[in-house]
């Protein structure tokens, strides 16, 4: 979709940064620090630093491509660009579909954990009962449209980053520095390596990209947008860790699961301390869920108009019900009752962090089209690659049932585009035709 094709303005650069510091916060800081805690120790908050930095780079990359390349396809968009429209586009499609559904899941038992513990007796059941319901309740929302998901982000998110700064402030003055200490620090190699893990807290700024159809100067408007987001969640993550690894110990942060910022901030704010920041996840989980279904609708609109997806992943059901945001709920709702919250974070990243030195990798390609730096962009794609070979090296050496559904969806994602793309030359569609 061109600059001129595009309706109406419906989105402010504020509202979209929104969506996806809604998407990030929730991802990250609620749903991520126990697991982070397990590989990284109480270093969490230079893991975090560290996976902001790659995002920052690959934030300027996407930044430079939607600048130059607005459209309702995001970053399927910059791939065509880039490769043009053939089999590696075709691929990437699936994946970022793929990755959607993930980050998705992931948030959502987030949500239910929170929700289980708070209205229930915390059991799985419950757990995966809850997340279930979030779901279902965002692809409701978001089938209204996105100026609903947009006036929902912004309450959401003055919500959720206006609590995390009076619980920053308040465990930043009551931390214990022995806790940080150095010297109690894992290796530099498990450092690096939970950053694959604490990457998938900065993968919602990848959703501001399908923000550009609704933006009335994407040129302008989505690289502030861009930055923004990863400013504002950068710094919250960073705050927040060492204030929670400031508090407890490591292992109290490991043992409170996805409940670790409302057990931190029991010692210092007391039980009204807890249920606050109870209340807080639960607002920051169901917008992160929001935003992780938003981009759906455009991502499968856009590639079954340029002939990668069927064509019946671009309709609305009744008019009104995007197919692709209801494909994305039904597979998040698989995801997260029928797997663990670390092993949803591990695959989700991965195929992320594929996408990401992807997008990066053939933006290297029309640098000179777009005006970006050419070594920016070798440190986007280089830092991409060094945190999957960490991660390949030790979290799918350990875990080889995530290593296997990685490879699963590898495999799925290339051979949905080969069967499809054989079905549509056997039915005598018209060929791809690469970007222009």
């Amino acid at each position: 979709m061109t600059v001129q094709d595009r309706p109406a303005a419906r989105l402010s650069v504020r509202q979209a940064a929104f969506i996806g510091v809604g998407a990030m916060v929730g991802a990250g800081i609620f749903a991520l620090l126990g697991a982070a805690g397990e590989v990284a120790g109480a270093a969490v908050w230079i893991s975090f630093l560290l996976a902001g930095a790659v995002a920052v780079l690959q934030g300027y990359s996407f930044a430079k491509l939607g600048a130059r390349y607005p459209s309702a396809g995001g970053l399927l968009e910059y791939v065509v660009r880039g490769y043009g429209n053939g089999h590696v586009t075709g691929v990437v499609g699936w994946l970022l579909l793929a990755a959607n559904a993930i980050i998705t899941a992931m948030v959502a038992v987030s949500f239910g954990s929170y929700a289980s513990g708070a209205f229930a007796d915390g059991g799985a059941g419950w757990t995966k009962g809850f997340a279930v319901l979030v779901v279902l309740a965002m692809t409701a929302l978001n089938v209204v449209g996105s100026r609903a998901v947009a006036r929902a982000q912004t309450v959401i998110v003055v919500v959720v980053v206006g609590i995390l700064t009076v619980f920053a402030i308040a465990t930043l003055s009551n931390l214990d520095p022995s806790l940080l200490a150095f010297s109690g620090y894992p290796s530099v190699r498990d450092i690096v390596s939970s950053v694959a893990l604490t990457f998938f807290a900065f993968l919602g700024f990848g959703v501001i990209t399908f923000t550009a159809k609704d933006l009335a100067e994407p040129a302008r408007q989505l690289p502030r947008a861009v930055y923004l987001a990863l400013g504002i969640a950068t710094a919250v993550y960073v705050a927040v860790a060492i204030g929670v690894f400031g508090t407890l110990t490591v292992d109290e942060v490991v043992d409170s699961g996805g409940t670790a910022l409302a057990v931190a901030a029991q010692p210092v704010l007391g039980d009204a301390g807890y249920w606050l920041m109870t209340v807080t996840a639960l607002f920051a989980t169901a917008g992160a869920t929001n935003s992780g279904l938003y981009p759906a609708a455009g991502l499968c609109e856009h590639m079954a108009a340029s002939g990668q997806f069927p064509p019946v992943l671009g309709r609305r059901v009744r008019d009104r019900a995007p197919a692709g945001i209801l494909l994305t709920a039904a597979v998040a709702i698989v995801l997260s009752a029928g797997f663990a919250l670390t092993a949803i974070a591990s695959i989700g990243s991965a195929v992320a962090l594929i996408v990401f030195a992807l997008v990066s990798a053939g933006h290297l390609r029309i640098r000179r089209t777009t005006g970006a730096s050419t070594a920016l962009l070798v440190l986007a794609v280089g830092s991409a690659v060094i945190v999957l070979v960490t991660f390949a090296l030790t979290t799918l050496v350990e875990e080889p049932g995530t290593a296997v559904a990685l490879a699963a969806i590898l495999l799925l994602s290339i051979a949905l585009d080969l069967g499809w793309k054989r079905s549509r030359r056997s039915a005598g569609g018209v060929p791809l035709t690469p970007a222009g």
